[in-house]
């Protein structure tokens, strides 16, 4: 069996920045042992499948280890690969998820998804977070990621995590955030537990990050740099329960693979 993948850096105006995830359109839904498989071989941080559906189409998200309920990054990559290769023409998409019904639409040069939004609580910081991190944050919030909040950038872009000590706290990830020097917020994001020690930048970290980054600011709209070794920039707008999304992809590569039938 032959199947078509694309390889996609998104959010990310040339190659070698944002996050790279792999595109594979199906026809129909192949045994989950079979994705879970590709998506290791990959061996990107997410592998977005596709199937048309009657209003639009289905998308799973798949990390080297495991499935996900929601990618920002590999989304952004599926619509890009969907207008550039594979004819559409609608100018909004619908996606079918396991985080409900998804949309993205074309907004000048870039795109923009419709995400669900979570405001993080204040958490007590656990005992070893600031071993794992190396520094100490100011505060710290929970949602489905545990996040560190920190006074200053260079605060975050110094930080030289403890993967194996991270991998023993709660939640899905740890999040580290800061106000920018040349954006509102900036981050990284570690996912250990997902086979990911470092996202080289998170769409659904920002469902997260705007929320608190908008009531701490008092604005709505925010300019959001991720300040992984790649980067890259994630424009947000928080819409009451919804978070907007923007960003980029280009292509990196084009190709098939073989599958055993």
């Amino acid at each position: 069996m032959k199947l078509r993948l694309f390889q996609v850096d998104a959010f990310a105006t040339q190659v070698f920045e944002g996050n790279p995830a792999a595109v594979c359109p199906l026809e129909q839904w192949l045994d989950d042992a079979v994705l879970q498989a590709i998506a290791a071989e990959n061996n990107l941080a997410e592998t977005a499948f596709l199937v048309p559906a009657a209003d639009g189409h289905e998308l799973r998200w798949f990390t080297p280890v495991d499935e996900v309920d929601l990618c920002g990054h590999a989304t952004l990559a599926a619509a890009h690969v969907l207008w550039t290769h594979l004819g559409e023409t609608r100018p909004r998409l619908a996606f079918s998820t396991r985080s409900g019904p998804l949309e993205v639409e074309r907004i000048g040069r870039g795109m923009q998804m419709d995400f669900p939004g979570t405001m993080p609580a204040p958490a007590a910081a656990p005992a070893s977070l600031s071993t794992a991190l190396g520094r100490q944050p100011a505060e710290v919030l929970a949602a489905f990621d545990l996040i560190a909040v920190f006074a200053h950038e260079d605060d975050v872009r110094a930080l030289r995590p403890d993967f194996r000590r991270l991998l023993e706290l709660d939640g899905r990830g740890v999040l580290a955030t800061a106000p920018g020097r040349h954006a509102d917020f900036v981050s990284r994001c570690f996912f250990p537990k997902l086979g990911v020690d470092e996202d080289p930048v998170t769409g659904s970290a920002h469902c997260e990050l705007a929320p608190f980054w908008a009531q701490r600011l008092g604005r709505d709209r925010l300019d959001a740099r991720q300040v992984s070794h790649r980067g890259g920039r994630v424009g947000c707008e928080v819409r009451g329960e919804r978070v907007l999304l923007s960003g980029n992809a280009v292509d990196y590569m084009v190709g098939e693979i073989t599958i055993p039938d």
